[in-house]
C-alpha cells in the first residue's frame, strides 16, 4: 500500500504540523512503489527522446514530464502539449510565450526541443525533473487529504517564480491570474467571490490591487517576495479556507437535520 500523508488538523494548526513533518513524510512518499516505478522508467528512457512527438507518444514519460510542472490534467491533450514543446520558447511568437499560464513556458524551457540538442540528453536532466515530479506528486497526495494544504505547499515555489521571473508589476499580476493555484490563494485570502474571474481582466487586476492594499497594506505581487508577507498571505488563505469548510459542514448538517425532521412528520 502506498504511503498516504498524515494531516490530523485543518487550518493553521494542520499547516504547522505538516511543516514540521514534511521532510519525513515526503521521503516516505517518494519510496512508494508507484513513484519508484515512474522514476525508474523515466531514468531509463528519457535519454532516448529526441523530439516533442516522441515524448508525447510515450504515456509514461509524458506523465512524469507533465507532473513535474503541475500539468497532470493535460495528459490526454497530446496535440496541445506537442505544440507547446515543439515550438519552444526562443521565438517571441512561440505558442508557450502566448499562454497566460507560465507553467507551459517552464515545461518547454526545461526540455528545449527547439534547440539543436534537447535537454533530455543531459546527464542530470532526469534527476531534476524527477525531483520536481516527486515534490508535486506529494502535494497531490496531501491534497487528497486536505485540498487547502496542497495549495499552501505550492505557494512559496509558485509565487517566488512569479516575483523573480516577471519584470513588471502588471506582468506579475497577470501571471498570478493565469496560475490557478496562485489565483485561488489570492482570491480566498482577499475574500473575493467566485464570480470575480468572469469580469474583464483589467478590472480584475484593479480589483486584486485594491483589495490587496485594503487587506495587506500593499498593492503589488512583488511585495509578497518578503517571507513575512508570504506567510501572512498563506495564513489568511488557510484561515478563510477553514471558515468556508466549517460553514459547508454546518450547512450540510442543517440540511440533513431538516430532511430527517420532515421525514418524521
Amino acid at each position: 500500500m502506498s504511503f498516504q500523508p498524515v494531516i490530523p488538523f485543518g487550518g493553521t494548526a494542520g499547516w504547522a504540523f505538516l511543516q514540521r513533518t514534511k521532510d519525513a513524510q515526503q521521503a516516505a512518499f517518494a519510496k512508494s512503489p508507484v513513484i519508484q516505478r515512474d522514476a525508474d522508467y523515466f531514468r531509463e528512457n528519457i535519454g532516448k527522446i529526441d523530439s516533442a512527438r516522441e515524448l508525447v507518444d510515450d504515456y509514461r514519460l509524458m506523465k512524469v514530464a507533465l507532473g513535474a510542472f503541475g500539468l497532470d490534467d493535460d495528459l490526454p491533450n497530446k496535440a496541445y502539449i506537442e505544440k507547446v514543446l515543439s515550438e519552444g520558447s526562443l521565438a517571441p511568437d512561440a505558442f508557450a510565450n502566448k499562454l497566460v499560464d507560465k507553467r507551459y513556458l517552464a515545461l518547454t524551457q526545461a526540455f528545449n526541443f527547439d534547440l539543436g540538442t534537447p535537454s533530455s540528453k543531459l546527464s542530470d536532466f532526469a534527476d531534476k525533473i524527477l525531483a520536481s515530479y516527486e515534490e508535486r506528486q506529494f502535494e497531490i497526495a496531501v491534497g487528497n487529504q486536505n485540498p487547502s494544504m496542497r495549495v499552501s505547499l505550492a505557494l512559496e515555489r509558485d509565487l517566488s517564480a512569479v516575483v523573480e521571473g516577471e519584470n513588471s508589476n502588471d506582468g506579475r499580476w497577470y501571471a498570478v491570474m493565469g496560475n490557478p493555484p496562485l489565483r485561488q490563494v489570492f482570491e480566498k485570502a482577499l475574500g473575493l467571490p467566485a464570480s470575480f474571474g468572469t469580469i474583464d481582466l483589467d478590472l480584475q487586476m484593479k480589483g486584486f490591487r485594491d483589495r490587496t492594499q485594503t487587506v495587506f497594506g500593499v498593492s503589488e505581487v512583488k511585495d509578497f517576495g518578503d517571507p513575512k508577507m508570504m506567510d501572512e498571505l498563506n495564513r489568511m488563505y488557510l484561515v478563510r479556507s477553514q471558515i468556508d469548510e466549517f460553514a459547508s459542514v454546518q450547512s450540510a448538517a442543517w440540511i440533513a437535520l431538516t430532511l430527517l425532521q420532515n421525514m418524521g412528520r
